[in-house]
Order: structure tokens, then sequence, then C-alpha cells
């Protein structure tokens, strides 16, 4: 498990063109790393589609987003086109990452033995430290869309 001060943990993930992308391309600018449980489920699409909608906010704060989910490249690339998501959206299909942030949601939707990913918001600043974390219990929970604002807001 990872916490507020820490490094964050360095990975490789494929987007939605199967192209592999590392947390190291995202340094530079105030990340925020928004872990979500499947895509095409409801909550999830207002998720990202309320991070897309603030997306010029979040660069007058130097700030970007990155999706990661335990879909697979293909589904990721469908539910983007679907929700006009203009981010990177992050396949962690086999949920190395998911262990690594220690978000793991086990017999997700009632399913024994399926796990995905937690809704989870990490914000990391340029240097890839970790200065704000909240993840949801529940995974219907979206984010305190405001909470992220102040805490981009704050970090220099």
């Amino acid at each position: 498990m990872v916490c507020v001060d820490d490094q964050a943990p360095q990975f490789e993930l494929v987007d939605t063109e199967r192209q592999v992308r590392r947390l190291e391309e995202f340094q530079g600018k105030k990340t925020i790393l928004a872990f979500y449980p499947g895509a095409f489920t409801s909550t999830c699409a207002k998720e990202m589609c309320s991070f897309r909608d603030v997306l010029a906010k979040l660069e007058g704060l130097n700030a970007q987003v990155v999706g990661i989910s335990v879909n697979d490249p293909f589904s990721n690339s469908g539910f983007a086109e679907a929700n006009q998501l203009n981010f990177p959206l992050l396949s962690d299909y086999n949920r190395r990452v998911t262990r690594l942030y220690g978000v793991r949601l086990n017999d997700f939707a009632g399913l024994p033995g399926y796990t995905t990913a937690q809704r989870a918001i990490f914000i990391l600043d340029r240097e890839g430290k970790i200065r704000y974390m909240w993840i949801a219990d529940d995974p219907g929970q979206e984010p305190d869309y405001t909470q992220i604002m102040d805490e981009l807001a704050n970090i220099p």
C-alpha cells in the first residue's frame, strides 16, 4: 500500500492503442491517477465524464488526468470513444498496478474471483510524489471533485 508523501510506484501499462505508457511520461505536470472499476458502468462513466468536463480547468492548474482500469485496451477504447474522453485510459489487465497501489477490489459485483480496481484517486506532484489519495469503500461512490481541484491548487 502506498501513502501520501511516498514516491508513486513506477509502472508500464498499455493505452487504448496498445501503446506502452510509463508513469514517468506524465511527470512535469501534476497528475491525477484515477482508478476505476469498470468501463461502461454508470458511476465510472459519470466520473470519467466529470474529469473530461473540467480538463480546461485542470490544464489551468498544470494538471492532467490518467484513467486506469483492469479492462482490456479494446474495452477502454470503446469506453473512451462512447464518452468522448480525451485523456489516456490505461489497461491494467494483469492487475499488477492495482496490487502495487493497494487498490484491488475482490469479488466485484458479487462475482467470486473477479478482481477489479477500487475507485481511487492519487494526485501526484510534478516529480511524481503522492500528495493526496482517496480510496472508495463503495465502488458506487464518486470522488469529491471540489476537493480534488482544491488539492491541485495547493500543490506548487
